[in-house]
């Protein structure tokens, strides 16, 4: 099954005088990076959180979110007037740097000094935080569930894309190999003709070796191989589509080879017609790359 790995997903949940939204978000990257935004107040959230992302994503980097708001009645975060004091005298320093710099400075307003890590901290007691953190963790399965199944809705979508991909590919190889087929006569008399050339143009040239020359020169521009390779790429590519598990590495380093052929069947052409096909391949392979970037 292809999965995408940008997704998102939320749910919601209350219990003991809280209320709370988790949301999960995901882009592509080259590994797994988890990032979490949790409240500081409540310990032992980031490690559940960490193991039930990474059960079921293999790449991307994912984001995770929690925030709560406490019914009538519970526990209240207050100011911790330690840190508030931190916070404003480093605001002053700053200030006074950026006025001695000539720098401009604007002032935060009191809504960010509160949003600042440790000013606001919570008075719940310890009774208090243990079976909030345990529901509040009990969601989890949900939340990544939901978050799996986006993906793999996603995946869905990319895989037919990346197939379309592939069609045209193979359609484009197709017509290499015919054009290339119809070209070996036109080669062969281009070649009859320069050896005819050279020999009426060169006293005392050895026939057998300006022909060995010339012969060596029909391999180079022989696009059989690339043609041939092109082809075993795409029934590859096909084949990784229906394999289970994180297949996106595997699809980049297979573009990556379409590409090569590609541009050596440019480069060997010889031949207007052929080396329009290899730059539509080159335009189908580029796009399809970009649609590799974001497979699991």
């Amino acid at each position: 099954m292809v999965k995408s790995m940008t997704g998102f997903a939320a749910t919601k949940g209350n219990a003991v005088g809280y209320s709370w939204n988790w949301d999960i978000r995901s882009v592509n990257a080259r590994g797994l990076d988890i990032r979490t935004r949790l409240p500081d107040w409540i310990e032992g959230l980031d490690q559940p959180v960490r193991a039930a992302v990474s059960k079921t994503v293999a790449r991307g980097n994912v984001t995770v979110g929690l925030k709560l708001a406490r019914d009538e009645g519970a526990a209240c975060e207050e100011v911790d007037p330690a840190a508030l004091a931190r916070i404003l005298g480093q605001l002053k320093q700053v200030e006074a740097a950026a006025a001695e710099a000539g720098l401009s400075f604007a002032k935060p307003t009191v809504t960010d000094v509160l949003a600042a890590r440790g000013v606001l901290v919570s008075n719940a007691s310890e009774t208090d935080v243990a079976p909030l953190a345990k529901a509040i963790t009990a969601g989890l399965p949900d939340l990544v569930n939901a978050f799996d199944q986006m993906r793999q809705a996603e995946g869905a979508a990319l895989k037919d894309v990346l197939l379309g991909q592939l069609a045209t590919i193979q359609d484009l190889t197709t017509e290499a190999a015919e054009l290339a087929e119809a070209r070996k006569d036109q080669m062969a008399d281009r070649l009859r003709e320069n050896l005819a050339r050279i020999l009426e143009n060169s006293d005392g040239a050895d026939e057998a070796r300006v022909a060995q020359e010339l012969a060596m020169i029909a391999v180079k521009t022989d696009v059989t191989e690339e043609i041939d390779r092109l082809g075993a790429h795409v029934t590859a590519a096909r084949e990784l589509l229906e394999t289970d598990g994180p297949i996106g590495r595997k699809l980049d380093f297979l573009s990556q080879e379409f590409n090569r052929e590609a541009n050596t069947l440019c480069s060997k052409s010889q031949s207007t017609d052929l080396t329009r096909v290899g730059l539509d391949l080159k335009a189908t392979i580029d796009q399809m790359r970009e649609q590799v970037q974001n497979v699991e």
